[in-house]
């Protein structure tokens, strides 16, 4: 007969033979690992980290403002001039209306940004639409019109360069004249 399971029974008796252990003894303790609880609060800890970096770097975008803005302090010095208006139809069939102008630097400090309200009347005595966009300045004409925004060159004092704003639609009540363009805002050093 042999050594004894545990309880005072022989292996042969529980019916285990070659010296197997037997299929219903005590488990034995299993040592090392992290307990259950460690995880979980390492989880909750991840998690929480997470969520507040999310928070905090989200950034709530920059709305355009929909109403008539004052002009930039610096505005006076810009001078927008030789405007003028074209269409053209994209790839997909989508029409596209371009502002095209000259702006100028009369004042003394170097422009890095230029932000300008584009106001389309309409003749029907509805409020207009007020399109916020920033100016690009045209790079090169030849072969397409090429454009870049004012930071890529800023305008020294003295400056004029050719602009182009661009609009992928146009109020459908829209006069047909041509819209006011405000500088509201301006980056300057």
């Amino acid at each position: 007969m042999g050594r004894e399971a545990p309880g005072g029974a022989t292996p042969d008796e529980l019916g285990v033979s070659n010296g197997d252990a037997p299929i219903f003894a005590p488990e034995l303790e299993k040592r090392g690992g992290m307990p259950v609880a460690a995880w979980v609060v390492a989880a909750l800890i991840v998690v929480v980290l997470v969520g507040a970096l999310v928070v905090t770097g989200r950034k709530k975008p920059v709305a355009a403002p929909s109403t008539l803005q004052p002009a930039d302090a610096y505005a006076a010095s810009l001078p927008l001039t030789q405007f003028a208006m074209s269409e053209s139809e994209n790839l997909t069939g989508g029409k596209q209306t371009y502002l095209d102008g000259q702006i100028g630097n009369s004042g003394g400090r170097t422009v890095t940004a230029v932000t300008v309200q584009v106001v389309f009347q309409n003749d029907m005595e509805l409020a207009p639409q007020i399109d916020t966009e920033p100016l690009m300045l045209i790079r090169v004409k030849e072969p397409y019109i090429d454009i870049e925004p004012v930071s890529a060159q800023p305008l020294k004092p003295g400056d004029e360069r050719e602009f182009r704003l661009t609009f992928e639609t146009v109020p459908e009540n829209w006069n047909q004249q041509m819209p006011e363009v405000r500088v509201i805002r301006t980056g300057v050093r």
